[in-house]
């Protein structure tokens, strides 16, 4: 009996706090997750975990009609990554991925943080990120790393 069943493609979403710009990723790839309806486990956590989302994130996300006030920052491991076949991480991780990338597709966004920003920058940061989810999603896609719909 063969267990070579495929899994998902994985996608992780890393930032020191998990607070802000990788709760917004998480989020933009749930959307796009059910709108594609791939096969994708999303996961998302930071080095040392904030204890909540931050507000100013919280009410920007609210916006687009998406609800991160019940996130929960928490923390992730190298083991969690190394399971990924990608990483994407927001330019503040201290997270050492030298250690994953001989076997994760990383990322490095290098997004601002939208901590304590006013509301036109956390919407500019939230613009940019929900893009360049978009733009992993389409890569995904095209090449065939996620099947339809579990």
């Amino acid at each position: 009996m063969s267990t070579d069943t495929p899994h998902p493609t994985r996608i992780a979403f890393v930032c020191v706090q998990n607070a802000g710009r990788s709760q917004m990723s998480a989020a933009f790839a749930e959307r796009e997750r059910e709108r594609r309806g791939l096969d994708v486990e999303i996961l998302t956590g930071g080095t040392h975990p904030a204890d909540e989302v931050h507000e100013e994130v919280i009410e920007t996300m609210a916006e687009l009609d998406i609800d991160l006030s019940d996130r929960t920052p928490r923390a992730i491991t190298p083991e969690a990554l190394r399971a990924c076949d990608y990483v994407a991480t927001m330019g503040c991780s201290t997270l050492d991925v030298d250690e994953v990338r001989d076997d994760v597709d990383v990322r490095d966004w290098a997004l601002a943080d939208p901590d304590g920003q006013d509301p036109d920058r956390v919407r500019e940061i939230r613009d940019e990120i929900e893009e360049r989810v978009g733009a992993l999603f389409d890569e995904i896609e095209a090449d065939g790393d996620a099947g339809a719909g579990a």
